[in-house]
């Protein structure tokens, strides 16, 4: 019963104030162990592949359907990489592999680790905003970015983590580094994607979770710092910030998971 349950058994909806999400390049090689067998990596010109640190602001997250007074506000953090996956009837998916979930309630890790394979974890993430700066901070899971934003987009994120951006994205060049030669390609790589998956260890199943959305315009942001702690381990040494986009004030839900028996 308790399995059944953590398969996403319902949909569920939220409104997104903002969610700011940053997109590190890595080899091929070194993100391929981290994914399951029945999933392939999204890759870029056959040598990149990319994990997404996104941080959303939700308000009142609950069941479709249910009464808004019923839904609670979290702040949300996932690790995610991007994947595809090629479905039982033969449909090419591209979606997002969750590596770990966190949360700045315990009520949130509770209900999310009851119903979904996500991973959750409480800590503390704070979110504050000082003339043009925005800054995400959370001790307890190291996270530490800054960014530099216009006074009007400093009020989309409040509490939350710690980051710095330049939302005026005429004027905004992609991160030193980054694999991409425009925006263009770096949009294509900004999440989160239509799809979420999750795979039995035991068994070949796949669990899929679309979301959906509407209006979904990812603003290009300026990174002026960041470090957080999970890519600061010499497995993650290679990591590259390769994009940065922030969006806000969405109404979004994820419909009810799908189950997929895989045929590799």
């Amino acid at each position: 019963m308790l399995a059944f349950l953590k398969n996403h058994p319902f949909p569920v909806e939220a409104f997104f104030e903002s969610s700011l999400v940053l997109t590190y390049a890595l080899p091929v090689a070194v993100l391929r162990p981290l994914v399951p067998p029945q999933l392939e990596l999204d890759v870029f010109r056959d040598q990149w592949a990319f994990i997404a640190i996104a941080v959303v602001k939700t308000k009142h997250l609950r069941p479709k359907g249910f009464p808004v007074f019923m839904g609670h506000d979290f702040v949300l953090t996932g690790y995610r990489v991007f994947v595809r996956y090629t479905t039982s009837e033969g449909k090419r998916l591209r979606g997002l592999y969750i590596l770990k979930s966190e949360t700045d309630q315990q009520k949130m890790e509770f209900l999310g680790n009851l119903f979904t394979h996500y991973n959750y974890t409480t800590t503390d993430i704070d979110i504050t905003a000082e003339n043009e700066w925005i800054t995400v901070s959370s001790i307890q899971s190291g996270i530490d970015i800054r960014v530099g934003t216009t006074r009007a987009d400093i009020d989309l994120i409040q509490p939350g983590v710690n980051i710095s951006a330049d939302t005026k994205h005429a004027d905004v060049a992609l991160p030193a580094g980054s694999p991409f030669a425009n925006w263009q390609e770096a949009r294509r790589f900004a999440g989160p994607l239509p799809f979420t998956f999750s795979c039995g260890e035991a068994s070949k199943q796949v669990l899929i979770i679309e979301g959906v959305r509407e209006n979904w315009t990812p603003v290009p942001v300026k990174v002026l710092h960041s470090r957080i702690r999970y890519l600061d381990t010499p497995q993650f040494r290679e990591a590259r910030l390769a994009n940065a986009f922030l969006i806000r004030e969405i109404p979004y839900y994820w419909k009810k998971g799908k189950m997929d028996l895989w045929k590799g």
